[in-house]
């Protein structure tokens, strides 16, 4: 009992840094990044590469490039969207026009758009912010 309220204690007021050896939170926040960028990487080569190619870099004027993309990197939330719910259309990826249908990829796990984003957004010259699964879930309600 005692050393349930003394955990408490701790938990509640902040000090448990002082008495428990646990790593920073950037090192605990770009370890998780970098699992998910492993995990990514899986669905990535099982659901995206075979239209936007095995290093992102897409086919001329039928699938757009991923590498490098202004497109996907302008909006997050646009990304997860497109992800979730396909993209049918014309849009502009570095400054070359697409017609495109890309499929739903709703089957994946909220876990799984999330890993496949962070992988596609950080490698390849991207580089962005971490998506997380609250986030798809988020945007899978709309």
């Amino acid at each position: 009992m005692i050393k349930g309220l003394f955990i408490a204690f701790i938990l509640t007021t902040g000090l448990s840094s002082l008495v428990s050896p646990t790593e920073p939170a950037a090192a605990i926040q770009a370890d998780t990044l970098k699992e998910s960028l492993k995990r990514g990487e899986k669905v990535y080569m099982a659901n995206c590469q075979s239209c936007h190619m095995p290093e992102g870099e897409g086919i001329p004027a039928t699938f757009p490039p991923l590498a490098k993309s202004d497109y996907l990197m302008k909006d997050q939330k646009r990304a997860i969207g497109t992800v979730l719910h396909g993209l049918s259309g014309e849009i502009t990826v570095n400054g070359e026009k697409y017609s495109m249908d890309m499929p739903a990829m709703s089957y994946l796990s909220d876990e799984e758009v999330a890993d496949v984003l962070n992988y596609i957004q950080n490698n390849w010259g991207n580089k962005a912010k971490a998506v997380t699964p609250a986030q798809v879930k988020a945007e899978r309600k709309k």
